[in-house]
């Protein structure tokens, strides 16, 4: 088994060792470094070569976002879930819009917190349906003006999908795994996820949430209410 290797950046020395001692115990993931300030992540990227960076969002410093922006614009970037103490702020959703994987609570479990890393690197977003909800909440707070630039630059660039890709699209934003969009648009799992490929190397998104969000930027989920706690 090839271990998951993860990078801790929190400006917390007690948080860093926590988690290192609950994920490093792990036989499945190795910590290969740690760093205090998200100045400071980009070169250990390049050192360490982490598949995962576990992110604090806030330091005093270069803080997560920022970090999270240099490290997502680069070729063969590692994902990143951002870590925070908020359920959703402008700057969760700035993160996830730059290309962060999903994000963890502080508080959450060490076990959630692990089964989030390895759910990242293997290339499944950490966002549940009720967490987009919340993030979608935020996001329709932004000025009118600001949401109608949105909205007309999102919807001109999901004009480019065809109408199956855009059914997809909106069950992606509907927090839908693969195997329930399969059964829902009545196609194979390998069909759904050929459309997801199709539809983040069309549009130029990195990850399913990236989806998501531009599919309710783009209006498309106006009609679709979500009952999930």
């Amino acid at each position: 088994m090839t271990a998951i290797r993860l990078l801790l950046v929190d400006d917390d020395p007690l948080v860093r060792a926590g988690l290192s001692l609950m994920l490093g115990g792990a036989e499945d993931v190795e910590i290969v470094g740690e760093a205090a300030d998200g100045d400071e992540v980009v070169a250990l990227v390049d050192r360490t070569r982490p598949d995962v960076v576990l992110m604090d969002i806030r330091m005093p410093g270069t803080d997560g976002l920022t970090a999270t922006e240099r490290l997502r614009s680069r070729p063969d970037a590692p994902q990143v879930v951002v870590l925070t103490t908020f359920h959703a702020d402008e700057q969760v959703l700035r993160a996830l819009r730059a290309g962060a994987a999903g994000f963890v609570l502080k508080d959450t479990p060490p076990a959630d917190i692990l089964h989030a890393v390895r759910r990242v690197a293997a290339g499944d977003p950490v966002l549940s349906p009720a967490v987009t909800r919340r993030l979608m909440e935020q996001a329709a707070g932004t000025a009118p003006d600001a949401r109608h630039a949105r909205r007309t630059r999102a919807r001109a660039r999901v004009d480019t999908l065809n109408d199956r890709e855009r059914e997809v699209a909106v069950a992606v934003g509907r927090g839908m795994a693969n195997a329930d969009i399969a059964s829902h648009l009545f196609m194979s799992v390998a069909t759904v996820k050929a459309h997801v490929s199709r539809i983040l190397a069309g549009l130029d998104l990195d990850n399913r949430v990236q989806i998501a969000l531009l599919a309710y930027d783009a209006g498309l989920l106006d009609d679709y209410h979500d009952d999930t706690p």
